[in-house]
Order: C-alpha cells, then structure tokens, then sequence
C-alpha cells in the first residue's frame, strides 16, 4: 500500500487555484497531495543584453523553498546571505528549459517572462509540481498579452508537464511523495509535451543497474501521467476563461 493510499498508476490529487497572486500576469497556488508551490509569471518588456536585437524573447525561471517547507525550518534561505544552492541552480534551470520548450520565443518578441516557484510545502516531487504549475502561470500571462494585442495569438508549441516515475520495493510507481523517493531502487523525472514529445529525463539507478526495458516501462507510465496532468492544465485554464487551444501554433 502506498503511504497515501493510492494505487500505483495514480496521480496524487491535483488542485489548481488560478489568479491567486493579484500582481502577477499570470499565477496559480498548485496543489499536488501535501506539496504546494505558488507559481508567478511575470512580463518584462526587454530581454537580457545576449538576446537584444535579436528578435525573440526569452523565458526564465527561479526556484525557492520557503523556510518552513519542511517539517523543520530550514536554515536560512537561499540568496540570504549566501549563493543558491547548487540544487536549487539545478532546479531552476531545469524548470527554465522545460518552459521555454513549450513557447515559440520569436513569437513571444523581445520581452522576458520569469516563473516564480516558491515552494510552501514540500512532500516530494517540488520541480515537477513548479514546471507543471508553471505552464499554467506562463499561459495566463501569455494570454493577457494576446488579449492586448501585444503579441501574436499562437505562441505556444505546445502544453509542458512533468511527473516522477519510481522502483520503490520492486513496484513501479508514479508520482512519488517524498517517502517513497527517499526509499527508491531508481528514480526518474520525466518533462513531457501534450503530444507524448519528451522534453527531459532526470534518472537515477541508486543501486544496480537495471535494464532499458525498465526504463521504457518507466517513461511510459510517466508520459501517461503528463497526459493527464496536461488535461488538468487545460481544465484550469479554461476555468479562467483561457482557451490554451487557440495559443497553441
């Protein structure tokens, strides 16, 4: 039995609640079972000086969990006096380029969009509920600026999701709580388009070695948990009022 009571192919229970930061051009608090992470998008009308009169945009994003994510506070946190962790680095890159897969940047034009990823509460599984959560953040401010005429009206490839797939005690699991991924033979990230196109792969073997076939069956469990997950995504957004078809190219 799985320590939430699932069954091995389910996700954890999803909640999304869309518009929740009033500042932001886009946000979502995103809910996946206990781990929670608040997701902003913001609009920046100019690019880094690498991309300037290049003619695209560019889409960033930082990473950050709060001091009391954890049953314990944690230490300080990052950037307070003191780098990023490397984790923290790691993370935030990854999440960058699992969002900039899903945007067409020439499209987007010569502005920047940051997604925020501040995580409130952690119970595992925190960069793939940030790049799940957000997509939808980036969406929402991409279609306010659709709605102002700012930028085209297909901008998006297409929808970006991402899960956990996991060997814990000789059965495959998706979505991992933070129990079950301390505990795992092999643990794997998996970033994924709507169409089933992979985006990323973060594995690990912690012991033996095991075989491709595993792999395949791993990734196969998690592209079908992105599917549903990218269902979710839509359903949200079209709770806002954003039809994410028609950003779509």
């Amino acid at each position: 039995m799985r320590p939430d009571g699932r069954t091995l192919d389910a996700l954890r229970p999803v909640e999304m609640v869309v518009g929740f930061h009033r500042m932001a051009e886009g946000s979502v608090l995103y809910r996946a079972g206990s781990t929670v992470v608040l997701c902003t998008a913001s609009v920046d009308p100019k690019v880094p000086p690498f991309l300037e009169g290049k003619g695209k945009g560019w889409v960033t994003a930082e990473y950050q969990m709060h001091p009391r994510s954890n049953p314990e506070r944690r230490e300080s946190r990052d950037g307070r006096g003191k780098a990023p962790s490397g984790r923290t680095q790691e993370i935030q890159r990854l999440i960058g380029r699992a969002l900039r897969a899903a945007v067409d940047l020439k499209a987007l034009g010569e502005r920047q969009i940051t997604v925020d990823c501040d995580v409130l509460e952690a119970d595992g599984g925190t960069r793939t509920a940030s790049i799940t959560g957000g997509f939808v953040a980036l969406a929402l401010a991409l279609a306010k600026l659709v709605k102002s005429q700012t930028i085209p009206e297909r901008v998006l490839r297409e929808a970006v999701a991402a899960t956990s797939v996991g060997y814990v005690k000789d059965d495959l699991r998706l979505d991992l709580v933070y129990l079950e991924d301390s505990a795992a033979e092999v643990d794997l990230n998996l970033v994924a388009t709507k169409s089933g196109a992979i985006v990323e792969v973060q594995g690990t073997a912690e012991g033996a070695p095991i075989p491709r076939r595993d792999v395949d069956r791993m990734i196969d469990l998690g592209l079908a948990g992105v599917a549903e997950l990218v269902s979710r995504q839509e359903r949200a957004l079209a709770g806002a009022g954003v039809d994410l078809s028609k950003l779509v190219i």
